[in-house]
C-alpha cells in the first residue's frame, strides 16, 4: 500500500487505482463529481497532520528489520524456555502426571504444575471458571496441564511431548446440538423481546422458517502467542507480552503469583497481529511464564509452536440459528423469533459480551417491530472461544442478512429492494454539505480488472448508456426507496437505543449507483440464462456497527504527553499497537494539538507503569479513547504555554496560535522550541496526563437495554461472484465498498483497515474451516489444512470509497472507528454466493447452506452432494 496525502486538508479523495506498474493508473472523480487532486508523499510542513497519510510510525523500521517483536529482543542472561504439556483427551479425569522421561532429557530444568502456583490456581477472569493448569479434570484437547522448562526451546518442546498423562476419558460434549440437548451452558440464557412476536407472526401475510450455522475462525496472527517473564528485585516482575491488554496481563500475573499488582510491570511495544486473539489469551502465556520463572528463579520465555497455538487458544465463536420470520408483500419484516446458539468452549472467557453484541447486531440496519431473540451460551469440551474482530457482531449481522435474502427469493423480489424497505429511518436533519471538513471523502480503488462478465464495466467507468455514477448527487437525508413513511418513526433498536445518525438510506442508493448494481444485475440474469455450468450472483449488504465496549467500565483511557526542552514530544497511552496504526494516529492528533510537525512527536510502547488500568485495545475504540486522552494531555501543555506567552505579549490566551512549529501572537512569532525553553526557565509545567471517558453511554446487562454505543459506523459493499455448478468452486470477481469512517485522521490506514477487514471477513465465510473430529481433536491446525485468504483471493476489482461526512458525535477529529465494521461487509460475498446458488437451482426455494461456504457446501446447496 502506498501512503499518500492530500495536497490540502480539504481536498477531494486520494486515489489508489494502481496499474501493474504500481503507479496511479487514472484519477477518478470523487463522490461529488470533482476531479481528485494529485496526491503527494506527505503533507507540507505547515499542514495539519490529521487528514493526511504519512508513513506508519514503524514502517521504515519494519522494512529495515529494526522493529523488534518479543522474540527479537535480546534475552537476559540465563533465560530458560518453557513448553506446554497438553491434554490429548477432550474430557476426562486427570489421575496422574508421569514426567520421569522428560526429566531425564538433557537440558530439562523443571516441571511446573498446579502445585507450583502460590496464588489463586484459577485465572482472574470475570467468571472465575478457568484453571491456570488442569488439575482434576481436563476439558479439551490441548488444555495445558503443566510446563516443561529447559535450556532451549527445542529441548522444552521435545521433553513436553514425553510427559505421560493418566486420564480416564469421560463423554465429551463437542457440538451445539449436544450442548443444547444436555442443557450445558457456561452462562445463563439471555432473552430480548419487543412487542408481541407470536401474535405478529400469526397475523403476518407470509412466513418462513429456517436453520443454519456459521463456523468459527482462527486468528492466525503472524506473530504467535509469546511472553517473557523476568524476576526483578524485591519480588518485582517485568513481563514483555504480545498482548492487546497489558493491564489484564498485569492483573492475572499478580493474581497467580499472589502479589499486589504494583509489583508487576507489563510492556508491549508492538504485536504482529492480534484480531482479538491477544485480548485475554495472551494472559495465559504470561501467567505460565511467570510461574516457571518463579520456580526456576530465572527469566523464562514461552513461545507457542503454531500447532500448539491452534490447539490451546480460542477462536471466533461458532453459532447456530433457528428462526421464524413473518413479512408482508413488500418484504418488510412484521415479526421475528430468533434463537442464537453460541459454541463457547469449556469456559466463559469473553463469551458473555460476545453473545451480547451478537444480540445487539441481530437487527443490523433494520427495524424489527415485534421480535424475540434468545441467546444460548453453550458449554462444550473445546478450546474456550474468545474475542475476534467484530466480537459477536458478525454472527449477529449474518443472520438477519440471510433472512432478508430468503425473503427476497420467496417473494421474487430484488434483495436490495427488500433491504431498503426494512431499513431504520434516516436522519431527521439534513447532512452537512459534502467536502467541508478536511480529510473527508478519501476514495480509493485497488486494481482495475473488470469482473469476468463481458458486458459489465467497473464502477465509475460506465458505458455511454449509463450516467457516470460519481457525478450523481446524494439523495436528501432520510429519502431512501422505502414504501412510505410509517406513522411513527422506525428508529429504535430492540434493546431500546435510538438510531439517530442513520446514513444508510443515503449511502445505499449511492453505492447502488457507484457499483452500477441494476445494470450488472440485468447482465448477470442474462448470463445465467445463457450459461449452464457457470452461474453468477451479486449482492449489496449494509452494516450498522455500534462503537463502544458493551461493558461500560472499559470506555475510559489515559495518556501522558511530555514536551522536552528541545521542543520534541513524547507520548505514552494505554492503547497497544498491532499494526493497525493506532500510534500513528495518536501522534497525528498530538502534533496538531501542539501545532508541531509530526516528526517531532514520538509514541512509546504501552506499559502498565506509565498508564495504569488501561482497557484492552479492542472494540474498535483504540483511537476514540486513547486519541482523546492524548489530545487532552497535549491541550493542557499547550494551555500552559499559551498562558505563559500571553503574559509576555500582553494578549489573551485565546489569541495565541500554535501552528507549523511556531507560536504566534498578535505581537510576534516564536519557534515552538524557543517558547518551550523559555517556559522551562520560568518553571512552567511541560508535561501532563490526560483522561477521557466516553459520554452518553449506559447499559443494563441484566435486561440488555440502554445505550451501549456512543455512535454507529455504517457502510455497504456490493460483491459479485461466479460459481462452477459442477464442482462448487467459485471466485469473487468484483467488490465495491462505500464505508463511513467519519472525518478520516489517516485515509491510507483507514482504507487499509477496510481492505484487510473485508478480506478477513471473506475468509471466515469462504475458505477458513475449522474441523474437529468426533474425539474433539482439531484436525485443521496448520496452514496446510486451515486456509486463510491469500493475495490470489483478492478480487480482480476491489474499489473502496470513504463516505464524506464527519462523525455527528464529538470524537477525536470527528473520526469514526474503522477496525471492526468493515469485516461485516464481506457478508455481501456470502449473499452473492447464495444468490448464485439460487440461480443454479432455479426452484425459488430458500437456499440452505452453512458457512463457511466451502466448495463442498456450495455443491451440496445446489443439490450436487447428499
Amino acid at each position: 500500500m502506498n501512503d499518500r496525502a492530500a495536497a490540502a486538508h480539504n481536498d477531494a479523495p486520494v486515489s489508489r487505482d494502481a496499474g501493474s506498474s504500481g503507479t496511479p493508473a487514472t484519477v477518478p472523480e470523487d463522490l461529488h463529481g470533482a476531479p481528485v487532486a494529485a496526491a503527494t508523499a506527505r503533507p507540507p510542513a505547515h499542514a495539519p497532520a490529521c487528514g493526511s497519510s504519512p508513513p506508519h510510525e514503524s514502517a521504515r523500521a519494519q522494512l529495515l528489520g529494526g522493529a523488534p517483536y518479543v522474540d527479537d529482543l535480546p534475552e537476559p542472561r540465563g533465560t530458560l524456555h518453557a513448553a506446554p504439556i497438553l491434554s490429548p483427551v477432550a474430557h476426562g479425569t486427570l489421575k496422574g502426571i508421569d514426567a520421569s522421561a522428560a526429566r531425564a532429557m538433557t537440558g530439562v530444568r523443571a516441571l511446573i504444575t498446579a502445585a507450583d502456583i502460590p496464588g489463586d490456581p484459577v485465572l482472574a477472569t470475570f467468571v472465575h471458571d478457568e484453571p491456570v493448569f488442569a488439575t482434576d479434570v481436563v476439558q479439551h484437547v490441548g488444555q495445558v496441564v503443566g510446563l516443561i522448562v529447559a535450556d532451549t526451546v527445542q529441548a522444552a518442546r521435545h521433553a513436553a511431548r514425553q510427559v505421560q498423562l493418566d486420564i480416564a476419558p469421560l463423554p465429551p460434549i463437542l457440538t451445539i446440538e449436544q450442548a443444547m440437548a444436555a442443557q450445558s451452558f457456561v452462562l445463563p440464557t439471555v432473552t430480548v423481546t419487543r412487542g408481541d412476536p407470536p401474535a405478529a407472526l400469526a397475523a403476518s401475510p407470509h412466513r418462513l422458517q429456517g436453520q443454519f450455522a456459521v463456523g468459527g475462525q482462527e486468528h492466525f496472527y503472524l506473530e504467535g502467542q509469546i511472553a517473557l517473564a523476568v524476576p526483578r528485585e524485591q519480588d518485582q516482575w517485568h513481563i514483555t507480552s504480545s498482548t492487546q491488554h497489558p493491564g489484564e496481563v498485569q492483573h492475572w500475573v499478580a493474581h497467580a503469583l499472589g502479589i499486589a499488582s504494583h509489583r508487576v510491570t507489563v510492556e508491549c511495544r508492538r504485536m504482529g497481529g492480534g484480531f482479538g486473539g491477544k485480548e485475554t489469551q495472551a494472559g495465559h502465556m504470561a501467567v505460565w511464564a511467570a510461574l516457571a520463572a518463579l520456580k526456576t528463579r530465572a527469566p523464562v520465555k514461552l513461545r507457542l509452536d503454531r500447532d500448539d497455538d491452534f490447539l490451546i487458544t480460542g477462536k471466533r465463536h461458532p453459532f447456530a440459528y433457528d428462526y421464524d420470520v413473518g413479512f408482508d408483500d413488500a418484504g418488510r419484516i412484521t415479526a421475528l423469533q430468533l434463537d442464537m446458539m453460541a459454541n463457547c468452549g469449556f469456559s466463559a472467557d469473553l463469551s458473555g459480551p460476545v453473545c451480547d453484541r451478537a444480540v445487539f447486531h441481530a437487527d443490523n440496519a433494520y427495524f424489527l417491530s415485534d421480535v424475540v431473540i434468545r441467546s444460548y451460551r453453550c458449554k462444550t469440551h473445546l478450546q474456550s472461544h474468545t474475542a475476534f474482530r467484530g466480537f459477536g457482531g458478525p454472527q449477529g449481522v449474518i443472520v438477519i442478512e440471510t433472512i432478508l435474502g430468503d425473503i427476497a427469493r420467496a417473494l421474487g423480489k430484488d434483495a436490495l429492494d427488500v433491504r431498503m424497505v426494512n431499513l431504520y429511518d434516516g436522519r431527521t436533519s439534513p447532512p452537512p454539505p459534502l467536502g467541508e471538513s478536511r480529510g473527508e471523502g478519501r476514495a480509493a480503488s485497488f486494481a482495475t480488472a473488470q469482473p469476468l462478465t463481458p458486458t459489465l464495466s467497473p464502477a465509475g467507468r460506465g458505458s455511454n448508456t449509463d450516467a457516470a455514477p460519481d457525478s450523481l448527487p446524494l439523495p436528501p437525508a432520510g429519502e431512501g426507496r422505502g414504501e412510505g413513511a410509517a406513522p411513527e418513526r422506525r428508529d429504535t433498536t430492540p434493546y431500546q437505543m435510538r438510531v439517530e445518525d442513520n446514513i444508510l438510506p443515503d449511502l445505499l442508493p449511492k453505492l447502488e449507483l457507484l457499483a452500477q448494481y441494476r445494470r450488472r444485475q440485468e447482465a448477470i440474469s442474462a448470463w445465467n440464462s445463457n450459461n449452464q455450468h457457470l452461474k453468477r450472483g451479486i449482492a449489496i449488504t449494509p452494516v450498522k456497527f455500534g462503537i463502544s465496549f458493551t461493558a461500560t467500565l472499559f470506555n475510559q483511557a489515559g495518556a501522558l504527553v511530555h514536551v522536552y526542552t528541545d521542543g520534541s514530544v513524547q507520548v505514552n497511552h494505554g492503547g497497544t499497537e498491532m499494526g493497525q496504526g493506532l500510534h500513528t494516529k495518536v501522534a497525528q492528533v498530538v502534533a496538531d494539538e501542539l501545532g508541531v510537525p509530526l516528526s517531532q512527536v514520538l509514541v512509546t510502547g504501552s506499559a502498565t507503569d506509565k498508564v495504569p488500568n488501561a482497557s484492552a485495545t479492542a472494540a474498535s475504540s483504540g483511537t476514540d479513547l486513547n486519541g482523546k486522552a492524548a489530545q487532552a494531555a497535549a491541550r493542557t501543555v499547550r494551555d500552559n504555554l499559551a498562558a505563559f506567552v500571553c503574559g509576555l505579549d500582553g494578549c489573551g490566551a485565546g489569541a495565541v496560535e500554535f501552528t507549523g512549529g511556531q507560536v504566534i501572537t498578535p505581537k510576534t512569532e516564536r519557534a515552538f522550541a524557543d517558547v518551550v525553553k523559555a517556559a522551562y526557565a520560568n518553571r512552567i509545567q511541560l508535561w501532563s496526563d490526560g483522561f477521557y471517558r466516553t459520554p452518553k453511554i449506559h447499559y443494563d446487562k441484566t435486561t440488555l437495554t440502554g445505550r451501549p454505543f456512543f455512535y454507529f459506523a455504517y457502510g455497504a459493499a456490493c460483491s459479485e461472484v461466479a460459481i462452477d455448478t459442477l464442482t462448487g468452486e467459485y471466485r469473487v470477481l468484483a467488490v465495491d465498498i462505500l464505508h463511513d469512517v467519519g472525518r478520516s485522521i489517516h485515509p491510507a490506514i483507514d482504507i487499509g483497515q477496510i481492505e484487510g477487514g473485508f478480506i478477513q471477513g471473506m475468509g471466515w465465510l469462504t475458505t477458513e474451516e475449522l474441523v474437529w473430529d468426533d474425539k474433539g481433536q482439531l484436525t485443521t491446525k496448520a496452514p496446510s489444512t486451515y486456509k486463510i485468504p491469500t493475495a490470489g483471493d483478492v478480487p480482480p476489482r476491489f474499489n473502496v470509497h470513504l463516505w464524506p461526512e464527519p462523525n455527528d458525535e464529538d470524537t477525536v477529529f470527528r473520526s469514526k472507528a474503522v477496525g471492526e465494521p468493515p469485516f461485516m461487509l464481506a457478508i455481501s460475498v456470502w449473499e452473492a454466493l447464495r444468490q448464485a446458488v439460487a440461480a443454479a437451482r432455479a426452484d425459488g426455494k430458500p437456499v440452505q447452506m452453512d458457512a463457511p461456504a466451502t466448495p463442498e457446501r456450495v455443491l451440496r446447496a445446489m443439490g450436487g452432494l447428499p
